[in-house]
C-alpha cells in the first residue's frame, strides 16, 4: 500500500525567499552587475591610455565610482530582499490586538516584576538594611555597629 496516496493534503508551503531573486533576476540587476566589472577594467585600463585617464580622474568618475563599487550594488538591490525578509516577521503572528483585560494583566504584570526588582536593589543598597551586607555591617549607624555614639 502507498502511504503517500493515504496522507491528508498539506497547506502549500510559502514560497521560499531567495535572495537571488533580488540581487540577480530583474533586468536592471543584471545591467548593474555587468557594468561593474566594465568599469573596472576600463579604471585598469586608463593606466595607459590618456583619454580615458582624464575621464577616470574628473568629478563625476568618483561619484561613478561609488555607483560601481560592488558593495553599493549589493546594499542597494539588497534592499527589497531585506524589506521582504523583515516584513516576513511580522506576518508569523496570528495579528489579533490584545484585548483590554490582557493588556491590564500584563501591565499589572509588568508593574509587579518592576517593584520586585526595585525591592531587591533597594534591600542590596540600603545601608539601614540588614540584606544589604557589607554596606550594613560596616556602617557606623548601624544598630550592629558596637562603637555607635548617640548625640542627644
Amino acid at each position: 500500500m502507498n502511504t503517500a496516496v493515504d496522507m491528508p493534503p498539506t497547506d502549500p508551503a510559502a514560497p521560499q525567499l531567495k535572495a537571488a531573486d533580488w540581487l540577480w533576476c530583474p533586468w536592471y540587476a543584471k545591467a548593474w552587475w555587468a557594468a561593474i566589472p566594465v568599469w573596472w577594467i576600463g579604471m585598469a585600463a586608463s593606466t595607459k591610455i590618456a583619454p580615458l585617464e582624464a575621464f577616470y580622474d574628473s568629478a563625476p568618475a568618483g561619484f561613478l565610482n561609488v555607483l560601481f563599487f560592488p558593495m553599493t550594488a549589493l546594499m542597494v538591490l539588497g534592499l527589497g530582499y531585506a524589506q521582504q525578509w523583515v516584513a516576513g516577521f511580522s506576518a508569523t503572528g496570528d495579528s489579533t490586538p490584545m484585548s483590554d483585560e490582557a493588556a491590564a494583566r500584563t501591565t499589572k504584570r509588568m508593574w509587579e516584576e518592576h517593584e520586585r526588582g526595585m525591592e531587591d536593589l533597594r534591600a542590596g543598597t540600603d545601608i539601614f538594611d540588614p540584606r544589604s551586607g557589607g554596606l550594613y555591617i560596616g556602617n557606623p549607624l548601624s544598630l550592629q555597629n558596637p562603637n555607635r555614639f548617640f548625640n542627644h
